[in-house]
């Protein structure tokens, strides 16, 4: 952590998806002194939790406390130009030189993730925002900020969607750092860390995604899901929606439809923020057991 169709064999397709699946002058004083604190405050930007004094260390800890789970809204990927702080085109820290990328696009990376709470919460993160562990973040040591990500835990499958806002892990190997939101969404707070995947999510200047579900200019205006199948079963449709909702992180929700005299129960993952996400799903549910997954437009 660092600073500032038909269910036939329920059990057999559960199983499968399990597996898939955040810038008077009384005295003359020497131009050089400007200089410097110039320097210091560009460097308290950039590493987020730095300080002027020598103090004892705070430890970093989880929220105390029943948290609402629900009120913990995911995040929706969309372009952002460079903050005004926090890209620099390169930076030192504990000895080392990190320099910033030129694009936040095509980047994929493994490793292992670290997450970050209570000592940094309300601090200003390297972007200028302000740190809420509770918001979908996270830190990265050389993609441009801000920037969008999905992040995969490699250990259990999970995956979530985060805006990468500040800078670090600073510790050997970690190549990210997640909110406590996110890492907890991830099921990665107890032992702290997790290995991972890291993909950023490719924009255009004009704000659409390069890669993912293609989809027609009416249908991006529109709340895409995905539909993992419609079953006669309401009872197998709903344990399905169960297992989905529990694994996915997304909302599952069932609707029903009246076709050729029967009564079918649909069920469907979203609104899906990103096409990517969206076509990462579809890969993810294609299970025989399941029906093929398709993506609808509300």
């Amino acid at each position: 952590m660092h600073g500032c169709s038909k269910v036939r064999n329920d059990s057999k397709a559960y199983f499968f998806i399990k597996r898939s699946l955040s810038k008077t002058q009384k005295y003359k004083i020497n131009p050089l002194f400007y200089k410097g604190l110039i320097l210091i405050l560009a460097g308290l930007l950039i590493n987020g939790c730095a300080s002027f004094w020598p103090v004892e260390e705070e430890k970093d800890a989880a929220p105390t406390g029943n948290i609402d789970w629900a009120t913990v809204k995911p995040v929706t990927p969309k372009y952002e130009p460079r903050s005004r702080y926090g890209n620099p085109v390169s930076y030192e820290q504990d000895g080392k030189t990190y320099h910033i990328l030129e694009t936040a696009n095509n980047y994929k990376s493994r490793g292992v993730a670290s997450w970050y709470g209570t000592k940094f919460h309300g601090r200003r993160t390297s972007s200028g925002e302000t740190y809420d562990m509770l918001k979908m973040t996270a830190a990265h040591k050389t993609l441009p900020i801000p920037c969008y990500a999905k992040v995969t835990n490699l250990d259990n499958g999970k995956f979530i969607i985060v805006k990468i806002n500040d800078r670090g892990p600073f510790r050997k190997n970690r190549i990210i750092d997640l909110s406590y939101a996110a890492a907890h969404q991830l099921d990665m707070t107890e032992k702290g860390t997790a290995n991972v995947e890291v993909e950023t999510i490719s924009f255009e200047p004009s704000g659409n995604s390069t890669t993912g579900l293609y989809e027609t200019r009416e249908q991006a205006l529109k709340k895409r899901f995905v539909q993992v199948g419609a079953y006669a079963n309401h009872q197998r449709a709903q344990k399905l929606a169960k297992v989905l909702d529990r694994e996915i992180k997304l909302p599952v929700n069932i609707t029903s439809i009246e076709r050729a005299g029967r009564k079918l129960y649909r069920v469907r993952i979203g609104p899906i923020p990103t096409p990517e996400l969206a076509q990462e799903l579809l890969n993810t549910l294609d299970i025989r057991e399941l029906g093929k997954p398709k993506v609808v437009y509300q």
